[in-house]
């Protein structure tokens, strides 16, 4: 009982050390980005119209805040692990990168963030196809890649192959847990680029989902990922400070695709993939709307939706930005609640 209640204190603790250091170097950070002119660029009126209507006056916010994000997290975790190289003893307890819980996470992290900037700096420099940075399908390309050699890492080094299910328990699924895995990574990406399209969509949704799985790590007892899960919690709300509307910064590709990514594996750590689409429902019903609007017009030629993602679809039936990102802030938080009521259930049953 004391050793639960101490380490709900240090997740505690992490995650408000992260939101303290992350809310006082932004301004640092807004000020380096604007001195360095990474400003946001809004597409063409001829390859979205409705998009581009909606969003002229977000022209010229600085991007790349995402950086505070992951970058707080990174930060935290190298301190606390060379502190304990350095002095031992009661650092040990406040370093969270381990090799069973942390590794692989971090690692994917930290790449997909470094990733992301770059495709951040392509398109504030106006590179690629239509001068806007990496299309869908690379970017699509980029999450694949990643998220094979992590089901490589998980299937061949750590010896993961099985799939929990709801009130079943635990399945044995042999190779299919590698194909389950890139899924599940590239699915999540995916959907948290396409949610981070209005002041503080993103930071909300992610920041509840992070919310649950960090509550499932807990229970589990992996502290360390829980440690890691408070700590991104913390460094989100510390970027929302910011974000929500009317943004001061954007997060950018550096912030949405390390965030999607590291949800991913966290939901893979934790055996609880099945229930990613609770804890992330809003980004779930984002990818969906994009998937079907596309096949509607491919076999078709009818759009279903006036703009997508959805959150543009009621922006262009005359939502306030900020009602569409709240509203959708609160079925978020419901359902995931509703996903970690199904987990404790499953557990007891």
């Amino acid at each position: 009982m004391i050793t639960t209640v101490l380490q709900a204190i240090r997740v505690f603790t992490f995650a408000i050390v992260a939101f303290l250091l992350a809310l006082s170097l932004t301004p640092t950070l807004l000020d380096f980005l604007k001195r360095i002119n990474a400003r946001k660029q809004i597409r063409s009126s001829e390859a979205a119209p409705i998009y581009s209507r909606l969003h002229a006056n977000k022209a010229g916010t600085p991007t790349m805040g995402g950086v505070i994000i992951w970058g707080t997290v990174i930060v935290l975790a190298l301190v606390f692990a060379i502190l304990n190289l350095l002095f031992n003893g009661f650092f040990k307890y406040l370093n969270f990168i381990d090799r069973a819980q942390t590794y692989l996470p971090l690692a994917a992290l930290l790449i997909a963030a470094i990733l992301g900037l770059a495709d951040d700096i392509v398109g504030i420099l106006k590179i690629g196809p239509k001068g806007g940075g990496l299309t869908v399908q690379y970017k699509l390309l980029v999450y694949f890649v990643l998220s094979a050699i992590g089901a490589w890492w998980f299937y061949y080094r750590l010896g993961w192959n099985t799939l929990y299910i709801p009130f079943v328990g635990n399945v044995a699924i042999g190779l299919w847990y590698i194909p389950i895995f890139i899924f599940v990574v590239v699915a999540t990406a995916f959907s948290a680029n396409e949610t981070d399209g209005l002041d503080g969509l993103l930071g909300g949704v992610s920041l509840f989902a992070f919310g649950a799985l960090t509550t499932v790590a807990f229970v589990l007892g992996r502290y360390d990922l829980a440690v890691m899960g408070g700590t991104m919690g913390g460094a989100l709300l510390a970027f929302l400070w910011f974000n929500i509307h009317p943004a001061k910064l954007f997060m950018g590709d550096t912030g949405s695709m390390a965030i999607g990514i590291t949800l991913g594996i966290m939901a893979l750590l934790t055996n609880t993939a099945l229930f990613l689409p609770l804890f992330a429902f809003i980004m779930v019903i984002e990818s969906l709307s994009v998937i079907i609007q596309l096949i509607s017009k491919r076999l078709f030629k009818h759009k279903i939706f006036l703009s997508t993602p959805i959150h543009h679809h009621f922006e262009a039936l005359g939502w306030p930005e900020y009602q569409v990102t709240m509203r959708f802030w609160i079925i978020s938080v419901v359902f995931a609640g509703l996903g970690l009521i199904v987990f404790f259930l499953a557990r007891i049953l």
